[in-house]
């Protein structure tokens, strides 16, 4: 690997708190003035000519070392890499179409080598503390920070202590272990987790990832700023720019991420990049929401929860510290939003999701989405806004909270297999048992995303002949032909609406029984909706139908 060009002169620390400037060095431990310990990057890029850096960009493979110039390393060699970064950032199709956005886009990090964001930290911090000579190393986390640390500190030879409060999901538990970490269970919050892990590291005299941290986690997320900007570019202008999305939403809990990305468009504002910077959406969880409850409450400074209500370990955070302040401040300033997600709403949006989109995500990156629902339903989000959701870790440890017992449906044929040969009756009659409780149900919408979307979520409730119609005039065809147990129409359309098929199908005796569901973005004036009282059994505006409540509605509405 090649040593990094001499355009930045000099990494330094600033304190965020008093901003008083610190050389990054292995006695990190705070600022020595306030003893703030939430500590950001500070470069010399004056004499960076960006252009030409922006050229060498592009020659690099795309991973997060690619911006090296602008992450706190002096030396090359130092780096101790898995190939993080560099995460697709794909567009929503389904998911899209059901909220009536046009552009949302997922930020895929659960593609790095340990399955989250946190390798971006990881990369960062455990090469930092290379640089510096440190061999072994004390960290807190509810799972996946202390994953990516063992992942990277297994690879440059440096011995992890990683301390877990016990809500922790044991597999995240066991993968840190299997990397070679020391691993403590605490019976505790996260925050008393914290303070065991200090006291631990100082009674033996070990390196505490506390100075360290903020400063990894700041420099690594802002490379996700970088990353989507360059994608939008290609995406929105052809690759002829770099852009900035309108949203950038995440789920919070100490809030180290939307730190880093809002001071990665910062740069990219100071280096004429982009023009703006994007609005923050901060979700957290219902029962451990202590920035949402401090911002709405105008508290500039949130009060600590000593005892979350919440199962989501990740984000069970009761007390953010100065990182609320910041967030405050850039929301205050820059636009942004900050609300909350129940645990339902989370495990809901999961399995909504994983049908949808096919991303199936963990708990904390479902509740981000839970947000992005919510936010759209309270129209927050615009559906012209350009939105990008931060989308971080696996489902894997939380499938039996989501999908229950009764997620598979089972044949027994044991006890009629007599031969080697198949059972040709007893197939044959489960085949019939099946096929006579599927009810049909015409979809008529001429957005093809919104109508599978429909689709698939209706199939995963149940056996169901589902008919599509992209037009009002192909879905009266349809459903003269099928005769369906119910109808999904939208309501504006081209040429037949869903207004002439609703007329159509209740002035004919054969079809005027046959219930009526409407899903629509339209805002109905009262003259629409006089229209409609009494031809239809339910009324639906998009963006608010895909929750459970709606799901099991809408089944009940089949006879």
């Amino acid at each position: 690997m090649n040593s990094i060009p001499p355009e930045r002169q000099r990494v330094g620390l600033e304190c965020t708190n008093c901003h008083t400037q610190i050389p990054l060095d292995r006695s990190l431990a705070g600022c020595p003035a306030c003893g703030e310990t939430l500590l950001e990057a500070i470069y010399d890029f004056d004499q960076m000519d960006i252009p030409a850096w922006v050229e060498r960009v592009k020659q690099r493979r795309p991973n997060l070392w690619r911006y090296r110039e602008v992450l706190p390393i002096h030396h090359a060699a130092n780096i101790v890499s898995l190939g993080e970064g560099g995460t697709p950032l794909l567009k929503s199709q389904a998911l899209a179409a059901s909220l009536g956005l046009k552009h949302l886009y997922i930020k895929d990090e659960r593609q790095g080598p340990t399955g989250s964001f946190k390798d971006r930290q990881a990369t960062v911090a455990i090469s930092a503390l290379k640089e510096m000579g440190v061999d072994e190393l004390v960290v807190a986390s509810t799972g996946n920070v202390a994953i990516a640390y063992a992942a990277y500190c297994a690879r440059a030879g440096i011995k992890l202590w990683a301390f877990f409060p016990s809500l922790t999901p044991g597999d995240k538990m066991r993968e840190a272990a299997l990397y070679g970490a020391e691993v403590i269970k605490i019976t505790g919050t996260y925050d008393q987790t914290k303070e065991l892990a200090a006291r631990f590291a100082q009674t033996k005299g070990i390196f505490l990832d506390r100075g360290i941290k903020s400063v990894a986690a700041i420099e690594a997320m802002k490379t996700m700023a970088y990353e989507i900007a360059e994608d939008l570019g290609t995406e929105l202008a052809g690759g002829e720019r770099w852009l900035a999305p309108d949203w950038f939403l995440q789920g919070v809990s100490g809030g180290m991420g939307p730190i880093g990305v809002s001071k990665g468009f910062r740069e990219l504002v100071s280096f004429g990049l982009v023009d703006k910077l994007p609005k923050l959406g901060l979700i957290q969880s219902a029962g451990c929401a202590p920035m949402v409850e401090a911002y709405q409450r105008g508290q500039r400074i949130a009060t600590p929860i000593d005892n979350p209500q919440t199962i989501i370990a990740t984000l069970a955070t009761g007390n953010p510290g100065r990182a609320y302040e910041i967030l405050y401040e850039y929301v205050n300033t820059h636009g942004g939003h900050f609300t909350t997600a129940t645990d339902e709403d989370a495990f809901t949006a999961t399995l909504i999701l994983a049908r949808t989109d096919g991303i199936s995500v963990e708990p904390a990156t479902a509740v981000t989405f839970a947000g992005l629902i919510r936010m759209v339903r309270e129209r927050v989000i615009k559906p012209d806004d350009v939105v990008v959701v931060n989308c971080s870790g696996h489902t894997m440890t939380v499938e039996k909270h989501i999908l229950g017992d009764q997620w598979q449906h089972s044949v027994d044929l044991s006890g009629q297999a007599k031969t080697p040969a198949l059972p040709e009756e007893g197939l044959l009659s489960a085949l019939e048992q099946v096929e006579s409780q599927v009810r049909r149900i015409v979809i008529i919408e001429d957005n093809v995303d919104a109508a599978r979307l429909i689709q698939r979520i209706l199939q995963a409730r149940g056996s169901y002949d589902i008919r599509l119609a992209h037009d009002g005039a192909t879905g009266i065809k349809i459903i003269r032909e099928v005769m369906p147990d119910m109808v999904v129409t939208d309501l504006m359309m081209p040429d037949v609406d869903g207004f002439a098929v609703i007329d159509t199908m209740k002035a004919d005796k054969t079809m005027a029984r046959i219930p009526i569901v409407v899903v629509t973005a339209k805002d109905l004036t009262p003259k629409e909706k006089a229209r409609l009282n009494g031809q239809i059994d339910m009324l639906l505006q998009k963006g608010s139908f895909i929750d459970e409540q709606f799901i099991e509605s809408l089944v009940s509405k089949l006879p």
